[in-house]
């Protein structure tokens, strides 16, 4: 039996990956073959039939490309990755970054910082990603920088949503409390934030995003303290 994981996010009390969490339910009965499914998409558009195209990740490459074939059609293109770790911290930590992203919409800053929030949002979650194993060049592919784009930009984001709201001076609850759909990006922030400091991996995006949630400090001020981090190499 293959499973297939669609879910994106950080367990927020052991810091596993989605797919660490099946593993330690069904690996007691057998052991689980699991690929995750992971890269730029809305659901919405998958379901209508615009063309979209992800990463199958397993850590077994038969099973890649077994979900590969058996997925790919005329309007949905899939590539196969053995990287497991990098697929699934991309998928999760984006979304963290999609919030920063919708804060800075909110606040009607402009193109300039959202191009730089991108770029710098990808270095955070490459360091977080490559502590844990992960390799480079994944998040230069859909999974990392395909889906952080479509996320920090598309108007269908949940994530972005959420910041945009928090930019324009709505508090967290009053923007969750009448939501339908699951915001996945909040809780994984604080996963996020935990996992790097035990790693003591540097991402000061997520942590003022962490702060913002945590109505500890107003957006603007957490973008200037960001502004006026001491200068070093890119």
């Amino acid at each position: 039996m293959l499973i297939v994981s669609a879910t994106k996010g950080i367990d927020t009390e052991r810091h596993m990956r989605i797919s660490q969490i099946i593993h330690s339910v069904i690996e007691r009965k057998f052991h689980p073959h699991i690929t995750i499914l992971s890269g730029p998409s809305f659901a919405r558009e998958v379901a209508v039939g615009d063309p979209t195209v992800l990463v199958a990740a397993s850590e077994d490459v038969k099973d890649a490309r077994r979900i590969q074939e058996e997925f790919s059609g005329k309007t949905l293109r899939l590539y196969t990755s053995d990287d497991v770790i990098g697929v699934e911290i991309c998928g999760a930590v984006k979304n963290v970054i999609a919030i920063a992203s919708g804060i800075i919409e909110g606040l009607k800053l402009g193109h300039n910082p959202m191009a730089a929030l991108i770029t710098r949002g990808l270095a955070e979650i490459t360091r977080l990603a490559t502590a844990l194993g992960a390799r480079r060049e994944t998040m230069a592919g859909l999974a990392g920088m395909g889906d952080l784009v479509l996320t920090c930009t598309g108007a269908l984001s949940r994530n972005r949503s959420v910041g945009i709201e928090l930019g324009k001076g709505r508090r967290l609850i009053e923007i969750l409390t009448p939501m339908r759909e699951v915001a996945e990006g909040v809780k994984t922030t604080y996963a996020t934030v935990e996992l790097a400091r035990k790693l003591k991996v540097e991402m000061p995006i997520a942590e003022q995003v962490r702060r913002i949630l945590n109505d500890e400090i107003p957006p603007i001020d957490a973008i200037r303290e960001l502004m006026d981090r001491s200068l070093k190499n890119e």
